[in-house]
């Protein structure tokens, strides 16, 4: 059993996750499986082609490989001890466990909201201020600016994080989710957690708010330069370019908002359940078909790749 004040090393946690509706467990199994697949090969394919085609060596798909690399760590964090909750009796996780996963899961959320202000901003340079891009998006600036994403997103997670597993337990060691999810593990608090809640929402105003705005921001610029082009081809270019960045962007913040920005106890664990769902498996698996679906640059380095695999044969 859990200490009455808070837990140890030595202590577990159970994550109750979808156990109210135990029919439904195989089938959230499978379902997300199969999207946990997708996200690792669409995302490693997008990591791989990047790599091995000089046509992708640019700023565009240098950050979309980060964020590849990020979504798959990302899901990797959570899904496996989801898919081992679904399959068997057991759904436990250790306290150290749960540290680690929180950890991880803040860290790579906070870093995806700060990349894709990044990658708004890559766009604007290319759409608003064209002949100064390879000026401004210097390959040693790109890589410090994706260098600032990972660190602030783990270094505020480490300070949030801490700040959490401080909090006293009631006793209990009852999850009310399928992950360890700060929302979730402040229920579970016998105090007054609104110095908590407070942190929490500001912390969320900081790195989900503000990145927003400066994409819409940037976004904003983007679509005023687009209007007065005269180029139907590039308005063509420019929209699929940004109209996939955008769809990616809404996909990710609009979920999160809905969870982190609003207090834990006003926040229902069902319904916060099937959000964090939403962001945590289906996000990451739709951004490489988003991506690529409809880009000529990744058409063109497959058809190469494959042009080249057939020589080479």
């Amino acid at each position: 059993m859990m200490m009455e004040k808070n837990a140890s090393f030595e202590d577990f946690f159970i994550l109750l996750g979808f156990s109210n509706w135990p029919h439904l467990e195989v089938v959230l199994f499978v379902v997300i499986l199969i999207f946990y697949l997708i996200t690792l090969i669409g995302n490693l394919f997008i990591i791989i082609l990047s790599y091995l085609d000089s046509h992708l060596h640019t700023p565009m798909y240098f950050f979309l490989s980060n964020l590849s690399f990020l979504d798959i760590c990302y899901t990797t964090s959570s899904i496996p001890q989801l898919l081992v909750n679904l399959w068997g009796p057991e759904k436990t996780i250790s306290y150290a466990g749960c540290m680690v996963q929180l950890y991880f899961v803040l860290a790579l959320g906070t870093t995806e909201c700060v990349l894709l202000v990044v990658m708004s901003y890559d766009r604007y340079a290319a759409v608003c201020r064209p002949l100064h891009y390879t000026v401004l998006m210097h390959p040693r600036f790109c890589r410090l600016l994706a260098a600032a994403s990972w660190v602030s997103g783990f270094t505020t997670s480490a300070l949030h994080s801490s700040f959490t597993f401080w909090i006293p337990l009631c006793g209990h060691r009852l999850v009310d989710h399928f992950f360890c999810e700060v929302p979730a593990l402040l229920r579970l608090s016998c105090v007054d957690t609104h110095a908590n809640e407070l942190t929490l929402m500001v912390m969320s105003s900081i790195f989900v708010l503000i990145p927003l705005i400066l994409i819409l921001t940037s976004y904003g610029a983007i679509a005023w330069a687009v209007l007065s082009m005269q180029s139907t081809t590039g308005l063509q270019k420019v929209f699929g370019t940004c109209g996939a960045h955008l769809m990616v962007v809404s996909l990710f913040f609009i979920p999160v908002m809905c969870i982190y920005l609003q207090p834990p106890s006003e926040n229902s664990p069902n319904q916060g359940k099937f959000i964090a769902l939403f962001y945590t498996v289906v996000t990451p698996s739709l951004n490489p078909l988003i991506y690529t679906l409809r880009n000529k640059d990744v058409r063109g380095a497959v058809k190469r790749l494959m042009g080249y695999s057939k020589e080479k044969w």
